[in-house]
């Protein structure tokens, strides 16, 4: 059996000292498989963001280790860090974070520039991206032009253009209607499928939280349930 993708092994995360000393991470252990999709859930200051930070190498344990792919993610310095995040992790917020006088493409094409990658392959790589997520013909548009459903397809974009191994989610859906939320994820499914990508969503809401295929629920610093959705044949 491969070993898994990502894991933690007893890992805390502490902030401040003293009486002021808060456990935001109490010794977790978390395996996820390569091809997982999985929503972590949890009331604020469940530790549900400060796992998000530590998978997507945004931070790093106090004590424990966060192995990602083989490599101990938490022992390295944050150049090296960066360098991981940038070669095997896609991100997507609930806020978008596109720039705003820049084109879908452009904005699609950001990975590969910090890869630099040349332009013409840029280029087609993120036409090719947008037109995976729906959006052919709305390469030359700024966010300004695109509905708020559209400007999350262009974030999906932007984070699979890279061929990443880890898609990490944030609330994608906070932004958005009922019927724009589910073409989201049902868009997060296809890819988690057809690409074996695997995708890690934190979200409150349990009608997104159904879309995966394993929830997670963390309370004060633990994983409190972990449960996988069997598919009905």
């Amino acid at each position: 059996m491969s070993a898994p993708l990502l894991s933690f092994s007893g890992v805390w995360k502490t902030y401040g000292r003293g009486e002021a000393t808060v456990h935001a991470l109490a010794g977790v252990e978390l395996e996820i498989e390569r091809g997982d999709f999985v929503a972590i859930m949890g009331p604020s200051g469940s530790g549900k963001s400060t796992a998000m930070n530590i998978i997507g190498c945004l931070d790093t344990p106090t004590r424990g280790v966060y192995a990602f792919d083989g490599i101990d993610a938490g022992r390295l310095d944050r150049q090296r860090r960066a360098i991981l995040r940038n070669l095997y992790i896609g991100f997507v917020f609930q806020g978008y974070n596109l720039l705003a006088r820049t084109t879908a493409a452009e904005n699609v094409e950001l990975p590969l520039v910090y890869r630099g990658v040349p332009s013409r392959e840029r280029r087609a790589r993120a036409l090719a991206a947008l037109d995976r997520v729906g959006l052919t013909g709305r390469e030359n548009h700024t966010p300004a032009e695109l509905s708020g459903g559209q400007q999350q397809r262009v974030a999906i974009a932007r984070a699979i253009v890279s061929e990443p191994t880890l898609l990490l989610a944030d609330e994608p859906t906070g932004n958005l209607d009922t019927a724009r939320s589910h073409e989201i994820m049902e868009l997060l499914i296809e890819l988690n499928r057809e690409k074996n990508l695997t995708v890690v969503m934190v979200t409150h809401e349990a009608d997104i939280a159904a879309y995966a295929d394993r929830q997670l629920k963390f309370l004060d610093g633990k994983v409190a349930s972990d449960s996988r959705v069997t598919e009905m044949a």
